[in-house]
């Protein structure tokens, strides 16, 4: 577990000697709560070789900087900031991660003496952190999340989850297909591989297993209310062509276009994923692993990257909340309004890219701060 709180007696002891400013120079605003960091399928420290939730050289967007003349850190947070990263088994069952998750946080809040969290989720940390939520409400009988942001993650399933699990034969093919992206951290102890995947698949894969799995159970237990978080908010992200991850091809015969803006209700073209294609493959409408149709929780959020001063994070009035995440309208399925031009990948560190994470999580925080 990482635990990083920024130390203002430093900067307070500069600014006393004349040194620097004694106030923040940061872009965001210090939350009220701290902010927990949830990471996705094949997490850890780590995801294929680079540092999860870093920028490009290892550095975690959530580590504010003591002073000015600190390096390695996220200039853009103000010192105060609190900032704890969780960490789940990489390949397993939100079921399973979720209750893993809540387990972290409640050790987190009892060390840090808080009462309250925000949590940001990357992809299936964003699926872990609505059970999570749920779990702290009902084991401290109070609402114990502030903001739940979710960023990239597959609300309604993902085709590839039923992509790999189409493999044959079975849960050897389905361990192989991930460790070929993900590397030997499949192999590790405590992960499921086939329950990974059975859970990102919006129906349940295998109905005569004994065990209901998948999104649209999972979405029915663990719901956007106002019990578990008191706000709900998501940043889609799309990308397209050559500006994807070549780690997203995933394998050699799988292509990254998944059609994933089309609108109807359940999984009607049955890839896996609630929606259907609109037949136009060759568009920026998925970030190589998620449909934008997938992705909104609560109110969609856009995020506007300033080319001069501070990025931000607000909110999307043209396109409702959703609030019944097996139920989204057409406009939640097939806008393309406020996606962030990143794929799944880009936006937690993973690179060679001009993608600035410190600042976009900057942002979100500030956003957060606003709101808790």
């Amino acid at each position: 577990m990482k635990w990083i709180q920024a130390g203002v007696m430093a900067g307070l002891f500069a600014g006393a000697l004349g040194l620097l400013p004694a106030v923040s120079w940061a872009g965001a605003a210090k939350t009220q709560h701290p902010v927990v960091f949830a990471h996705g399928m094949g997490g850890f420290d780590d995801l294929l070789g680079y540092d999860y939730w870093g920028n490009d050289f290892g550095m975690f967007v959530g580590e504010a900087c003591e002073s000015r003349f600190e390096v390695n850190c996220n200039s853009d947070l103000d010192p105060g900031q609190l900032a704890f990263v969780a960490q789940v088994a990489a390949f397993q069952s939100s079921e399973v991660r979720g209750l893993d998750l809540a387990d972290d946080i409640e050790g987190f809040m009892a060390t840090a003496g808080v009462s309250k969290v925000s949590i940001i989720g990357h992809s299936q940390g964003g699926i872990d952190a609505r059970k999570a939520a749920r779990v702290l409400r009902e084991r401290r009988g109070v609402t114990s999340v502030v903001v739940l942001a979710s960023v990239s993650s597959p609300h309604r399933g993902s085709p590839v989850a039923k992509y790999i699990l189409d493999q044959r034969p079975g849960v050897t093919s389905v361990i192989a297909a991930l460790a070929r992206y993900y590397g030997n951290s499949v192999y590790e102890p405590g992960n499921d591989a086939y329950a990974a995947a059975k859970q990102l698949v919006y129906n349940d894969y295998s109905p005569t297993d004994g065990v209901i799995t998948g999104m649209k159970v999972f979405n029915e237990k663990y719901p956007v209310s106002s019990q578990y978080a008191e706000r709900y908010v998501s940043l889609i992200t799309a990308q397209h062509g050559v500006n994807v991850n070549p780690a997203l091809y995933l394998l050699k015969e799988y292509l990254f276009d998944i059609d994933g803006n089309g609108y109807c209700v359940g999984d009607g073209d049955k890839d896996g994923a609630a929606g259907c294609g609109d037949g136009v493959r060759n568009e920026a409408d998925d970030d190589g692993m998620v449909g934008i149709n997938s992705q909104q929780m609560g109110r969609r959020l856009r995020y506007h990257d300033a080319v001069f001063g501070f990025d931000s994070v607000t909110e999307d009035a043209s396109i409702p909340a959703l609030t019944d995440l097996n139920a989204p309208s057409r406009l939640q399925s097939t806008s393309m309004s406020s996606v962030v031009p990143q794929d799944h990948l880009d936006v937690v560190g993973v690179g060679p890219d001009l993608f600035d994470e410190p600042e976009f999580y900057a942002a979100l925080i500030h956003y957060i701060s606003v709101h808790d």
